[in-house]
């Protein structure tokens, strides 16, 4: 049944994504594109950049657009609870003995190790994904990529200036419906 198997999917999601956030696209992606096809990798980026624009944490965004793509409402609220309830009762128990041990050195040791980490799972997922970010809609470099690219550098550099994300989205997006429409 699909609505099982959106609850289970997105629950591996909920229960493996260490780092949350965008750490866990690489885990979402496997789960949406490979494991159960539910959409193709272009479709998989649309979502991320519909996700991103959008306030609210990206796992419960992308499962509720994955699991309305795939299963409509029922398929939405399944994708749903499978990937936040277990990270809120995984949360409530990590944050339970994190607050009792945190100043244990073997706790102390594992945060300093997993923090690089997360920023692994972050280079991974662009490096993956950029090819099918392609203005065009191709995967792949050519022009487009290169275009996107581009954009993708001075979001970068924007952000880095302290400019507020919520401006680099809305200025994008703008300017996307101005000179990229149709």
């Amino acid at each position: 049944m699909l609505a099982l198997d959106l609850l289970w999917g997105w629950t591996r999601v909920g229960i493996f994504g260490f780092g949350g956030g965008p750490a866990m696209i690489p885990l979402m992606k496997v789960e949406c594109v490979e494991r159960y096809a539910w959409m193709t990798e272009t479709e998989f980026v649309d979502a991320l950049a519909l996700g991103y624009s959008l306030p609210g944490p990206i796992a419960a965004k992308m499962a509720v657009v994955v699991g309305w793509q795939a299963g409509g409402g029922l398929g939405a609220f399944a994708a749903f609870v499978g990937v936040m309830l277990p990270a809120m009762v995984l949360m409530m128990a990590l944050m339970g003995a994190y607050w009792r041990f945190k100043e244990a050195p073997a706790v102390i040791g594992a945060m300093k190790v997993v923090r690089p980490v997360v920023i692994g799972l972050l280079l991974y997922t662009v490096v993956d994904l950029f090819p099918s970010a392609g203005i065009g809609g191709e995967a792949g470099w050519g022009k487009s990529a290169w275009t996107a690219l581009a954009i993708a550098l001075t979001a970068f550099g924007l952000l880095w200036i302290s400019v507020h994300p919520a401006i680099v989205i809305a200025g994008a997006m703008g300017l996307g419906a101005l000179f990229l429409a149709g």
